[in-house]
């Protein structure tokens, strides 16, 4: 039986989100104040569920369904309200929105972003060619950041994080951007890494991709997990919702 690479038990992830308003006359008895309120949002509601090493993943489900708050959740960038996460080995969450500096060139990130991930100057320097060449942004990679399209960050923070080959790349929305050479090398370079035995959670609104790329799939709807089965059953199921 393949080893657990990411194992998730009754996982929940609540924000607490906090807004002010006006205090009214009769409230306070003609004070001027703000009264601050604060709302529990339920991100995450009790979900479980396990990955194996080597499997690629796929996660579907609405927007504000919990996708992305439940892999901040396994890469250790949100902390629990309860319930438990084990991962085997190093997560490294990548998405549209990754923080990359944008007052700095792409090149300096590359080498912030590499050492960032645990790599030496010398595998930085190594692998520096091969990261730009991946990227596509040869002809950028010295402008700053800022004058980058939300595309262009997304896949050169793409190339950075899978130049390493993290045990666990959780991958959220990434293959939603950029040209379609890009998402057909994207998507050719996590097949690669299935087959080194990394697991991989894919978040993507591509229903083909997440057919094409994944064995399984997982749904989520609300903050909980309403379907866990199949990929290609998966996409046709939530397919069919979302079409009605």
């Amino acid at each position: 039986m393949p080893e657990t690479a990411i194992e998730v038990r009754d996982a929940r992830v609540t924000y607490r989100v906090t807004s002010e308003h006006r205090v009214t006359v009769k409230e306070r008895l003609g004070r001027t104040a703000r009264a601050r309120e604060v709302t529990l949002v339920e991100a995450v509601r009790g979900v479980s569920f396990d990955v194996k090493v080597g499997e690629i993943v796929g996660l579907v489900g609405s927007n504000g369904s919990g996708k992305s708050s439940l892999l901040r959740a396994i890469a250790g960038l949100h902390a629990l309200e309860s319930g438990s996460i084990r991962v085997r080995g190093e997560p490294a969450l990548l998405g549209v929105g990754a923080v990359l500096n944008k007052k700095l060139s792409g090149a300096r990130n590359i080498w912030l972003g590499c050492l960032a991930l645990g790599m030496t100057r010398e595998e930085t320097g190594a692998l520096f060619d091969d990261i730009v060449e991946f990227s596509g942004l040869r002809h950028a990679i010295d402008r700053p950041m800022r004058t980058y399209s939300s595309g262009m960050r997304s896949r050169l923070s793409f190339a950075i994080a899978t130049a390493v080959r993290p045990d666990i790349l959780l991958v959220d929305e990434v293959l939603s951007v950029g040209d379609i050479r890009f998402r057909k090398r994207a998507s050719a370079r996590l097949a690669e890494m299935r087959g080194e035995a990394a697991a991989v959670i894919l978040v993507s609104h591509n229903l083909r991709e997440i057919e094409k790329l994944c064995t399984r799939a997982l749904w989520m709807e609300e903050g909980r997990l309403v379907m866990d089965a199949a990929a290609a059953l998966v996409v046709e199921t939530y397919g069919a919702g979302a079409e009605s």
